[in-house]
């Protein structure tokens, strides 16, 4: 195989019915037809909280365990679906060099599939994401630049195009925040997979905003099959924020596949309740996650808190978007 060839072990499961994104295989079909690590991205659990929510008695709350995907992350789903829709359409091809900005996961993504899948990877990250995350893209081999850390997200949205406007030919650039199979990742994968676990019964869904694709896919599926059903975005309370990898979304620039008429409303989060919930999943739960998780949960708690004062019954289920020890630097140093 020549150097510059993909490398192609994906089930045909996966291969199949990649032209609208990536469709997780049925869960009967793992271990059976499963060939690639790849063909685990998806089907993750659901995690009903017992601790957290002892106070609870007409509210239910569940974590999808995303960070159980095997790149660690909800942006597997994400990354899996643009890379192969690329391939689909010939815009990623053999020689190409895939280059996108990322806060970190999707980085993480990208560079596990670019191993597994044999094309080169290049990263525009804001220098302040956590060291874990910069080391971990460069042992998949993909190369790292760094950003402006003041400017945060944006700013590396800004730098890699500017490097992608210098060499068109040379990359395929995804653009995770204006991609449509961002969100069609969770529309095909997500959505039905909570629709599944609660057997219909959710009644709200929330998701932490960053590109926005895992709120707005799976939020558009689930009120497909229950118009009913209540959409919140989950954004930091301020521009100056500490929660990596989330956007305040009026002082940022909008992600163009994010659509805020399409969800019932938006739950700001302090950046010391995001990091007070972590601690709290890791300590009550056994569950250790991020911090943008923590700000999930923290705003299921308010909601369910909202809904508990007015006697209204309700099944509420929001993401775990990564895991813990990705952050373990930063943990070390805040406890000091």
């Amino acid at each position: 195989m020549p150097d510059d060839a993909m490398r192609d072990c994906l089930s045909d499961e996966v291969r199949d019915n990649s032209q609208n994104g990536h469709h997780p295989p049925p869960l009967e079909m793992l271990g059976v037809d499963a060939i690639s690590v790849l063909d685990y991205i998806g089907n993750t659990p659901l995690f009903k909280f017992c601790s957290i929510t002892r106070h609870l008695q007409n509210v239910e709350v569940y974590g999808k365990a995303e960070y159980l995907n095997p790149g660690g992350s909800v942006k597997d789903r994400a990354a899996l679906s643009m890379i192969l829709r690329g391939e689909k359409t010939g815009e990623l091809r053999p020689g190409k060099v895939l280059l996108d900005s990322t806060s970190g996961n999707t980085g993480i993504a990208y560079a596990m599939i670019g191993a597994a899948r044999g094309f080169k990877v290049k990263l525009v990250m804001p220098a302040n994401v956590s060291v874990e995350r910069i080391e971990i893209v460069k042992m998949y081999g993909a190369e790292v630049v760094l950003s402006d850390p003041l400017k945060g997200s944006d700013g590396a949205i800004l730098l890699a195009r500017e490097i992608y406007e210098s060499d068109p030919e040379k990359y395929f650039k995804p653009d995770q925040y204006n991609n449509e199979a961002n969100a069609q990742a969770h529309y095909n994968g997500t959505g039905p997979e909570i629709y599944r676990q609660t057997r219909g019964r959710i009644t709200h869904f929330l998701a932490t905003i960053g590109t926005t694709g895992t709120l707005m896919g799976t939020g558009r599926y689930l009120k497909d099959q229950n118009p009913d059903i209540k959409i919140f975005a989950v954004e930091p309370d301020n521009a100056m924020h500490g929660i990596e990898g989330l956007k305040h979304m009026e002082s940022s620039i909008p992600p163009g596949i994010y659509h805020p008429e399409e969800h019932d409303g938006i739950i700001p989060v302090a950046t010391e309740d995001a990091y007070d919930m972590q601690s709290r999943l890791s300590l009550e739960e056994g569950i250790s996650v991020g911090f943008s998780a923590g700000a999930a949960i923290w705003s299921a708690l308010q909601l369910a808190n909202q809904l508990e004062e007015k006697g209204e019954s309700a099944v509420i289920v929001t993401i775990l978007c990564d895991r813990g020890d990705r952050y373990l630097t930063q943990l070390a140093k805040m406890s000091q």
